[in-house]
C-alpha cells in the first residue's frame, strides 16, 4: 500500500476528516495545509507553526541538513511523518521524541548513510518504518538497527547495503548480527611513576590491589596502592633493596612476603605478620647459590609456595626456594652452566611445569615429577629466546617467546610440544607479556628502538592481531607489563629500564555507538 493509502487508513482510524480547511496554526511558506495534514515541499528550514492537532506531515526536499533532538515537539498528535528526497548530513538522538501516537515514519530515499542509535527511542506505537532508498554503509554503525528490529511489532522497509564492497547491494535484513565486530578497547596514558623499573607484579592483600615495582637505580621495591580521593596511584611503602632486579610477592592470609632479588649484596626475603605493622627483612636467601638473579617466579608445589629464581652467572644454576617452617629454603638446582635470563611456571596436562630460558640455549621446558622437577623436552627452532610468557584460551595453552634479534613468536602447546604459530618481528624486544584485561586477551611486544605494540588474539582465527600501540608517552626500554583492576577500573602498568613507570587504563569501545 502506498503512502497516500495508508495515510488515509490512519487518518480514518483516528477518527479525523480529510477535507481541505484552514488550520488552526499558521500554514508555513512551501507547504499546503489541512486541518489534519500537511505538505512541504522546498522549505529553507524546518516548519514549525503547525496546529497541535495535526496527524500527517509530508516533507519534501527541504533545505535543512540537520535534524536535532526535539524537532517535531510542537507536533504531538502526530500519526504519519514522512521524509522524502532529502540531504540530511547530521540526524541526532531523539529527533523524534514526543511522538508518543505516532505510527508511520519514512526516511526513505534521503541519502542517508546511518542512523543514530536512539532515533526511535519512546516511538512505541510505530507500525511501519520505511528506511529504503539510502546508501546505508553496513558497518558497526547498523547494527544497532539489526538488534532493534526484532524488538519491536513494526513492519520495518530496510532496503540494501551501498557499502563496504563485500556487502554492497547485499538486502539490510539479511545480514546476521552476530557476524559484527564492534567492540575494541584502548589503553589511554593515566599517570608515570618516577624512577625505572626492572619489574612489576600486582597483588591483592586484606582486600586491596597493590603493585609492586622493582626500581634498581633507585635501590628500593616500591608498593603503590590506590588513592581513591585523588584517583591516581600513590606509594604506600618501599624496601631498601640496591640492584634489585625482582620483587616477587606472595600473601598468606594475614602475612605478605616479598622476596627482593638483587644483583648483589644478596637477596632477601621481606615479611609483614600483619596489616599494622611495616614489612621487615627475615631472610638472606641461598647465599652461595643465587649469584646473579634476572628473573623470579612464585609457583606452588604439591600445595607449597615456592619461588625458583633463574640465575644469569656462568657459574650458577637456577634455584627452586620452597617454604620450610618460617623461611624459604633451597630445594633443587636446576640448568647449571646454562646463564639462565628467565623463568616461567604454567601448567600442562594438569602436572606444575617450568620453562626455562637462557643465553646459551633453547628454552628448555621441566615438568614436576617425584617431587623434583625433570626435563622433559626442549623448543625446537626457538634459538635466542630471552623470555617466554604463556596464557590459555579457548581451552589451548600459548606461549610468548621474547626475541631481542629476530622475530618474536607465539606457539601453541599441541598436547607433546610448542609448536609454532606466529611471528612478529620484534628488533630490540625483552619482553612479550601476555594479559588478560576483561574480555581480552592482549599481548604487549616493548621495543627498545620503537614504539611498544599491543596486540589482541583473534579467537575465530586463532592469531594475535596489532590493536594499538602505547604512547605518547614513549615507553623507554620496557621491561615488564603487568594489570590491576581497581574500583571497576582496569589499569596496565609498564615497567621501563631507562624512563620512568607508565600507567594507562583500558577502556571498551562499542563501534555501534
Amino acid at each position: 500500500m502506498g503512502g497516500a493509502g495508508i495515510l488515509l487508513l490512519l487518518l480514518a482510524g483516528a477518527g479525523a476528516a480529510v477535507a481541505w480547511s484552514p488550520p488552526k496554526g499558521k500554514c508555513p511558506p512551501r507547504c499546503s495545509c489541512s486541518k489534519e495534514s500537511t505538505l512541504c515541499e522546498g522549505p529553507t528550514e524546518l516548519p514549525d507553526t503547525f496546529s497541535t492537532t495535526l496527524l500527517s506531515l509530508s516533507l519534501v526536499r527541504m533545505g535543512v541538513s540537520q535534524l536535532k533532538a526535539g524537532s517535531f515537539t510542537k507536533m504531538p498528535s502526530l500519526r504519519l511523518l514522512l521524509f522524502t528526497s532529502n540531504t540530511f548530513s547530521v540526524i541526532e538522538d531523539d529527533a523524534f521524541s514526543g511522538l508518543s501516537y505516532l505510527q508511520y515514519l519514512s526516511l526513505a530515499n534521503n541519502h542517508l548513510e546511518a542512523l543514530p542509535r536512539f532515533l526511535f527511542r519512546g516511538l512505541e506505537t510505530l507500525t511501519h518504518v520505511d528506511l529504503r532508498g539510502n546508501p546505508f554503509q553496513c558497518d558497526c554503525r547498523v547494527l544497532w538497527l539489526l538488534q532493534w528490529m526484532p524488538t519491536v511489532n513494526a513492519s520495518v522497509g530496510l532496503g540494501a547495503c551501498a557499502g563496504p564492497s563485500a556487502l554492497a547491494r547485499m538486502q539490510l535484513d539479511h545480514l546476521d548480527p552476530t557476524k559484527f565486530k564492534c567492540r575494541t578497547t584502548e589503553l589511554s596514558w593515566l599517570q608515570t611513576v618516577g624512577e625505572a623499573a626492572l619489574s612489576v607484579e600486582s597483588f591483592s592483600y586484606q582486600g586491596e590491589p597493590h603493585m609492586i615495582l622493582a626500581q634498581p637505580f633507585a635501590g628500593r621495591c616500591l608498593i603503590l596502592v590506590w588513592d581513591y580521593s585523588l584517583q591516581r596511584f600513590r606509594p604506600e611503602e618501599e624496601l631498601s633493596a640496591p640492584s634489585v632486579v625482582s620483587c616477587k610477592p606472595l600473601v598468606l592470609g594475614p602475612r605478605l612476603f616479598i622476596l627482593a632479588a638483587r644483583l648483589w649484596g644478596g637477596s632477601h626475603l621481606w615479611s609483614r605478620v600483619s596489616p599494622d605493622l611495616r614489612l621487615a627483612p627475615v631472610q638472606v636467601l641461598a647465599p652461595q647459590r643465587l649469584l646473579r638473579p634476572n628473573d623470579a617466579e612464585l609457583l606452588w608445589l604439591d600445595g607449597q609456595p615456592c619461588f625458583v629464581v633463574a640465575d644469569a652467572s656462568k657459574a650458577g644454576s637456577t634455584t627452586l626456594l620452597c617454604r620450610d617452617g618460617p623461611g624459604f629454603y633451597p630445594r633443587q638446582s636446576l640448568h647449571a652452566w646454562h646463564r639462565d635470563t628467565d623463568a616461567e611456571a604454567l601448567e600442562l596436562d594438569s602436572r606444575p611445569h617450568l620453562l626455562l630460558a637462557s643465553a646459551s640455549q633453547r628454552p628448555v621446558l621441566f615438568h614436576w615429577t617425584g617431587g623434583r622437577f625433570v626435563r622433559r623436552t626442549d623448543i625446537p627452532e626457538a634459538e635466542d629466546v630471552y623470555a617466554t610468557r604463556h596464557f590459555q584460551a579457548g581451552g589451548d595453552v600459548f606461549l610468548c617467546l621474547t626475541r631481542y634479534i629476530g622475530d618474536s613468536m607465539v606457539m601453541r602447546w599441541d598436547g607433546s610440544m610448542f609448536r609454532l604459530l606466529q611471528q612478529l618481528p620484534s628488533r630490540g624486544a625483552h619482553v612479550f607479556q601476555p594479559l588478560l584485561i576483561a574480555r581480552d586477551q592482549l599481548a604487549i611486544l616493548g621495543s627498545d628502538f620503537a614504539f611498544s605494540q599491543v596486540f589482541r588474539l583473534e579467537p575465530d582465527k586463532g592469531i594475535l592481531e596489532p590493536l594499538q600501540e602505547l604512547g605518547p608517552p614513549a615507553l623507554v626500554a620496557p621491561r615488564a607489563f603487568a594489570q590491576v583492576t581497581v574500583a571497576g577500573r582496569r589499569f596496565l602498568f609498564a615497567a621501563c629500564f631507562k624512563g620512568p613507570t607508565q600507567i594507562y587504563q583500558h577502556h571498551e569501545l562499542d563501534l555501534s555507538a
